[in-house]
């Protein structure tokens, strides 16, 4: 098990230096499902400077992996993992992807309707030390029996913070959902479509580091839209 974590995460890292290997869609014909500005969310403070990455210019990790994909396709950032395994994609090491005591949201959606077993979604305080990931993970299931679940990663290996818990927010199928992590200092509060669903106290103090992308199987998934608001 260890010797598999390592090695997961050691293709994660190639997979982000792989920048010369993008490939990416035709950008002009935008799908009109596409994950993105779901729903309108009046509950935000009003001083926020926000930044968005609505994936039309590649600046991500792409490539493939023993572990699964990562492309961009019509002005979106799709990921697909292997069945049993999952990647962890941390933005740009830039100032604008850092999340502390930040609001941070992004469009999401399955594109076959059949999504990932084991969840995909947001993460934040994103951060690789010595080699592994640290972060918390947000992620959504939105088959048949839709439910959300919070993971961390710490020194590369994955706990469960918030089990998988029904959700009626969830839009099922190919519909699009956003999420959204609200941090402020050691508090992350969860919405999904706008709805309050859960809280948690950061108690790694992980405080800062960046956004980043989950997804784990093999079910096609694409994100788009990313808000950082601070």
């Amino acid at each position: 098990m260890g010797i598999g974590v390592v090695i997961l995460i050691l293709a994660i890292a190639s997979v982000a230096n792989d920048n010369n290997n993008n490939r990416s869609g035709n950008n002009n014909n935008r799908p009109s499902n596409r994950a993105a500005n779901v729903n309108a969310n009046t509950n935000t403070r009003s001083d926020l400077t926000t930044f968005t990455d609505d994936f039309s210019t590649q600046s991500w990790g792409t490539g493939p992996s023993q572990f699964g994909n990562i492309w961009y396709q019509d002005e979106a950032y799709h990921m697909h993992a292997t069945k049993g395994g999952y990647i962890v994609m941390y933005a740009p090491d830039k100032p604008e992807y850092k999340t502390e005591n930040a609001t941070v949201r992004v469009g999401l959606r399955s594109i076959d309707g059949s999504p990932p077993d084991t969840g995909y979604g947001l993460v934040v305080h994103g951060e690789k030390k010595d080699g592994k990931l640290e972060d918390y993970s947000f992620l959504i299931y939105n088959g048949d029996n839709p439910k959300y679940k919070i993971v961390a990663h710490k020194a590369g290996a994955e706990s469960r913070l918030v089990d998988w818990t029904p959700s009626s927010a969830i839009r099922t199928g190919t519909s699009p959902n956003q999420i959204e992590v609200r941090i402020r200092d050691k508090k992350l509060d969860f919405y999904i479509n706008g709805q309050f669903v859960t809280t948690i106290t950061d108690v790694e103090e992980y405080l800062r580091g960046r956004a980043g992308l989950y997804t784990s199987d093999a079910g096609e998934v694409a994100f788009d839209d990313l808000e950082i608001s601070k």
